[in-house]
């Protein structure tokens, strides 16, 4: 099971694609609402959330994704139960992916230390000691995988189907969707 945490105000594109791509994929994939039921994005486009927070599951966890958007990184770091999930997966060796200002929330709980990741363009400063890799669209470093902005939530999804069911599937989805 893949958990996508939804906070008020995250970056819709950021969110939607790779939920998209992963379910193409056949990957199980569920939006958990951090702030509500009904989470709006940072373009006021509304998405009702599968779960809310305290219904997730963490031992049927494979991977939990958090999307950027300022006011949706703030609901996380506000919230114990999504940096509780975010603690619990990376210590329990699950895929932890973060994309935008996502991952100055995983630098936060020191995820990040000396592992190789991207973040957006200004939020360097907040990624503690991480590796920053400044010009790749997503990085991924054995569990961790980051994406650097809304515009590489593409090759971020298949990232996250690359590490879930492999290289041919995620190729697979990238010929279906015809990406060049």
């Amino acid at each position: 099971m893949v958990y996508v945490l939804l906070g008020t105000g995250f970056e819709e594109v950021e969110a939607v694609a790779p939920i998209d791509l992963m379910r193409r994929a056949g990957i199980s994939v569920l939006t958990v609402g951090v702030t509500g039921k009904t989470v709006y994005g940072s373009h006021n486009i509304g998405i009702e959330a599968d779960i809310l927070l305290e219904e997730m599951d963490l031992t049927n966890m494979d991977m939990i994704v958090l999307p950027g958007g300022l006011g949706s990184v703030a609901a996380a770091r506000a919230s114990d139960g999504a940096l509780n999930a975010l603690r619990f997966a990376w210590e329990n060796n699950k895929f932890v992916a973060a994309i935008c200002a996502g991952p100055t929330v995983l630098a936060d709980l020191h995820i990040t230390d000396s592992k190789n990741a991207t973040c957006y363009p200004g939020c360097e400063n907040a990624m503690g000691n991480a590796c920053l890799v400044s010009d790749a669209a997503c990085v991924r470093d054995g569990n961790l995988i980051t994406g650097t902005s809304a515009g590489c939530a593409i090759p971020f999804g298949l990232a996250l189907i690359e590490a879930l069911k492999g290289p041919d599937a995620a190729k697979a989805i990238a010929e279906q969707i015809v990406i060049r």
